[in-house]
């Protein structure tokens, strides 16, 4: 296992992180709690060090699962998890008040069996709580040791921005990590967020890697019949009719072609393009099955040329759009 910091802050994490959204659902889709405890048993045993969750997978069953996996081991692992989402059908049981962000982290730290939240995420911007609210409840948490990092999530890059430089205003902990959807068949991140994300000393900690399951390559044009795009609804962010385009069919046949060329995996192309990105601190792996995390972890050592990472980029690049192509052609000073 290869090992990054997040962001420009101290804590190291693995370059794999173990996604936990689907352990204990209530579906055909989910891992059940026994198969999940071997599942992180296995990913620990590789040399994984950060397990993600949140207060609103698997209505909290993720984060119990997590907290069981973790006896005796907890002090070896980061810990990450979110709040935002609601979680009971109280009015104020939502959001990013200091009310609620309190009341989430303490029944999260009851669910996780442990004393401290290593890496906290809001879930997502909340327009009706003022961020200087926010802010002030994140390091008030920061103090009492409950929390030790804090991280962004599905926030805007205005949104980001603004929030990261009242933490200056205010002389609070920085956020240093964010967690968004990034794979070559979604790079939309790298029109505004990634300056931004290195200007401010974040790291980039991707989920959605594979694109839903499309970059795993056991899909064809015919349709979806089986995995999460099959019965994902069609406005959801990685539904079938957001992958069924020929620009993703022109970037899955490069990825095949790639994988053959290495005798391995689409997936573990894929994985391999995000990591050659200097922005990633980690990617975050959703896997359901132990198939499917062993076939994972076989990224971490895997490396492309630079004509192969470009060829990706080549195939998977974003269109032109206005102001960026403007600064690109004209941004720049000749000193």
């Amino acid at each position: 296992m290869q090992y990054r910091p997040i962001g420009k802050s101290g804590l190291i994490t693995s370059t794999l992180t173990l996604g936990s959204m689907i352990f204990g659902e209530q579906s055909d889709r989910s891992t059940p709690k026994k198969e999940a405890l071997e599942i992180i048993d296995k990913f620990i045993d590789a040399g994984g060090n950060h397990i993600d969750t949140a207060d609103v997978y698997a209505a909290g069953r993720s984060e119990e699962i997590v907290g069981l996996s973790l006896k005796n081991r907890r002090s070896d692992i980061i810990v990450s998890t979110k709040v935002r989402f609601p979680t009971r059908k109280d009015v104020n049981a939502q959001g990013l008040s200091r009310m609620h962000i309190m009341e989430g982290v303490h029944t999260s730290l009851q669910r996780l069996q442990t004393g401290y939240i290593d890496l906290l995420y809001l879930h997502c911007f909340d327009p009706i709580t003022p961020l200087e609210e926010t802010i002030r409840a994140l390091e008030d948490l920061i103090r009492s040791g409950k929390v030790r990092y804090i991280g962004i999530s599905n926030f805007k890059a205005w949104q980001l921005m603004k929030v990261q430089g009242l933490t200056q205003q205010l002389n609070t902990n920085p956020f240093i990590a964010a967690q968004y959807q990034y794979s070559l068949v979604k790079r939309d991140m790298e029109y505004e967020f990634f300056d931004l994300l290195e200007s401010e000393g974040i790291g980039l900690l991707p989920w959605g890697p594979l694109g839903g399951g499309f970059l795993t390559g056991k899909y064809t044009k015919d349709g979806p019949t089986t995995g999460r795009i099959a019965t994902t609804a069609e406005e959801t962010e990685e539904s079938w009719a957001r992958r069924n385009n020929e620009k993703n069919w022109a970037i899955m046949e490069g990825v095949q072609t790639i994988a053959q060329a290495h005798n391995t995996t689409p997936s573990q192309i894929a994985l391999a393009w995000i990591l050659s990105k200097k922005i990633v601190s980690s990617i975050i792996i959703g896997v359901r099955t132990m198939e499917q995390l062993i076939d994972n972890l076989q990224a971490k050592d895997l490396v492309l040329s630079s004509s192969e990472l470009a060829e990706l980029d080549q195939l998977s690049a974003l269109p032109e759009l206005y102001p960026y192509r403007m600064i690109d052609a004209y941004g720049s000073r000749n000193l």
